[in-house]
């Protein structure tokens, strides 16, 4: 048996610690550096657990997954308890803007029915930056709890968050591993690219740092990611709302919907009706969510979402990384106009691309989103490292995509189906028969 496995353990794990380190020692940001604090003292060890490991002869794979699940503890949900529990009892700095916005707009959607504020209204705050909540309607339910019950650790929004993300991959495992049913079977992934989607989701220094001090991408991309496992199960209903549920809370999530759609139009015989099912499943959760603020406040959602997202609030975003968007916006003669220009090419070239070639898989649609966000992170005038988070988990749960898209090609040759089917035929352009050599490597 290959120690390969075992190797990428250790070099992810003493990556990370090193990452960790460096981040708990030069951050200006309070809330990072107790992550970085307590997340070294989880990645270190898992490194040399892996290191023991490779010295030991036989199967590790139960071995290399308790380490992943302990690891994950270490460095997503034991820092954001500590820092819950001491924002709870009033320490300053153990929360990002984000998670005060959040809970803010869950008291709003509460009182008013609305999780926004007007512009006019925002100006006159003492941090017109917090006033603005750039998200979703759905977002401000993470909300609820703190605004229901006050201020206690297990109401801070970064619990709700990290339960729901969670949630979906265990979901999106369950669906990966088994068949129609929940045990496992010869077609679904196998066990160690799981084991990779749950380590980028949950130990990837990005995905733990912002489950600690943030959270609310999270919920989002994990949301993308279960109704990819739908859309490969062919259950576009459930498909649709699970990715209707994540544009519900973020617009990054609207793209991956978009690829999405284009999936469901694979198929020769029922495209149209799993378009159907899968746009209907979608609208559900955007429309119980939007159209009641809009109703009402119609106003709030276009000061917050659309003028603030476009930069003109009466505060500039905070997110201002150094990537390609950004610079050209704040160097380049007249870039504000540019930029947007370029996002906006950027996104008709891949539109383009997705009309002459739609994705023929789950697997290959994760590429697609992987790619797409990317594009729009690098391109965004108002943009953050952070952002990246989304094509590191997309990539991560590719791996368990292709492997079980690869073993439902091998699966129904077995079954006696003719090599000239349509559909097998179909998959074996996009994937190639039996599991990858890409997947191999990282098992």
């Amino acid at each position: 048996m290959s120690n390969r496995p075992l190797f990428i353990d250790l070099a992810f794990y003493g990556l990370a610690a090193l990452f960790a380190g460096a981040t708990a020692l030069w951050t200006t940001l309070d809330s990072h550096a107790q992550w970085g604090a307590v997340a070294f003292g989880g990645y270190l060890p898992a490194a040399i657990c892996a290191a023991i490991l490779l010295a030991q002869p036989g199967p590790v794979w139960r071995r290399r997954a308790f380490i992943t699940v302990g690891a994950a503890l270490a460095v997503t949900a034991i820092p954001l308890l500590f820092m819950a529990i001491d924002r709870a009892a009033g320490v300053s700095g153990r929360a990002q803007e984000e998670v005060l916005v959040v809970e803010a707009s869950g008291v709003r959607l509460l009182d008013t029915g609305s999780p926004y504020l007007h512009a006019d209204v925002i100006s006159a705050l003492p941090d017109p930056l917090l006033g603005y909540n750039p998200y979703q309607p759905g977002m401000a339910l993470f909300g609820i709890p703190a605004a229901l019950f006050g201020q206690h650790w297990w109401t801070d929004a970064r619990i709700y968050f990290l339960l729901a993300a969670a949630a979906c991959a265990i979901g999106a495992v369950r669906l990966l591993r088994g068949g129609p049913g929940s045990s496992p079977d010869p077609t679904g992934a196998g066990k160690g690219p799981l084991l990779r989607a749950v380590q980028a989701t949950f130990v990837f220094p990005v995905c733990a740092l912002t489950f600690a001090t943030g959270g609310d991408d999270m919920p989002v991309v994990a949301l993308m990611v279960l109704a990819l496992a739908f859309a490969h199960r062919e259950r576009p209903l459930a498909a649709g709302l699970a990715v209707g549920a994540a544009a519900a809370l973020k617009l990054f999530a609207w793209p991956a919907a978009v690829v999405i759609a284009f999936l469901m139009l694979r198929g020769r015989d029922t495209r149209a009706t799993d378009l159907r099912r899968y746009l209907a499943g979608f609208a559900v959760p955007v429309a119980v969510t939007m159209l009641p603020v809009l109703a009402v406040d119609a106003r709030g959602f276009f000061d917050n979402v659309v003028a603030f997202g476009l930069g003109h609030g009466v505060v500039t975003s905070p997110a201002q990384s150094p990537l390609p968007g950004f610079l050209v916006a704040q160097y380049v003669p007249g870039g504000d106009l540019i930029a947007p220009a370029l996002l906006g090419l950027a996104a008709l070239v891949i539109a383009g691309l997705l009309w002459t070639r739609p994705p023929v898989t789950a697997a290959s649609a994760a590429l697609w989103c992987a790619a797409g966000l990317s594009a729009a992170f690098l391109l965004m005038p108002s943009t953050r490292f952070g952002y990246l988070l989304y094509p590191v988990v997309l990539l991560g749960w590719w791996l368990p995509l292709r492997d079980a898209v690869a073993g439902t090609v091998t699966g129904t040759l077995f079954q006696g189906l003719a090599q000239d089917d349509e559909v097998v035929d179909e998959l074996e352009e996009e994937t190639g028969l039996g599991p990858s050599i890409a997947v191999e490597w990282w098992r």
